[in-house]
């Protein structure tokens, strides 16, 4: 779809290049009654193209970002460990911007995004909990932002991930069962996004 956008614009488009980055607060979905998460902060940075499409207002962006999100994840037994996902994401977002003025617009943006896992993948408290991100994960933007005189862009970002992006386990040792039984639980991290973009 980004390839195709991007060779048949016409002599009336518009591409421009530039730099992104900002900041994350994941929003991890763990079985609360078996883990306990928390700081779950990050941030991202890479470079993006936007294309103006002849349409009046109507564009699409596209990025390759490098994208570090962590939380603190707590098992059963009180043992804690960061989780510290680190991924390669390309976000394909359409846009459409309404004018107020010469000088700045309002923008509407919504797309896929595909990510590449190229941190570690597997993370453990003891030999009975562990926490495995997948290698590559699916999901979707949705937000809106402010352009200011055409080459600062300020926005608002809702990544919400389409699938699971981890799966946990830990065993719970009970009396009547000496052996414990295993919990498993699927982990689906959504991230609120704050960012500047940088036109030239």
């Amino acid at each position: 779809m980004a390839v195709a956008l991007l060779t048949a614009t016409t002599a009336s488009a518009q591409v421009k290049f530039g730099v992104k980055g900002g900041l994350n607060v994941t929003d991890m979905h763990l079985n609360d009654e078996v883990f306990d998460k928390s700081n779950q902060a990050g941030w991202y940075i890479g470079p993006t193209v936007k294309v103006s499409l002849p349409v009046t207002g109507l564009g699409v962006d596209i990025a390759a970002l490098y994208d570090y999100r962590s939380a603190k994840v707590t098992d059963p037994s009180n043992e804690e460990v960061k989780v510290k996902q680190q991924s390669i994401n390309v976000p394909v977002n359409l846009r459409y911007g309404i004018g107020l003025g010469s000088l700045a617009s309002i923008i509407f943006h919504a797309g896929p995004q595909i990510g590449f896992n190229v941190g570690d993948k597997n993370f453990k408290w003891t030999d009975t909990s562990n926490y495995a991100l997948k290698k590559s994960n699916f999901s979707f933007n949705v937000g809106l932002g402010v352009s200011v005189a055409k080459h600062l862009e300020v926005t608002g970002n809702y990544n919400i991930a389409c699938g699971k992006t981890a799966d946990a386990t830990t065993v719970l040792m009970t009396v009547q069962n000496v052996a414990g039984t295993a919990v498993k639980s699927h982990s689906r991290n959504n991230s609120w996004q704050i960012g500047l973009a940088y036109y030239f």
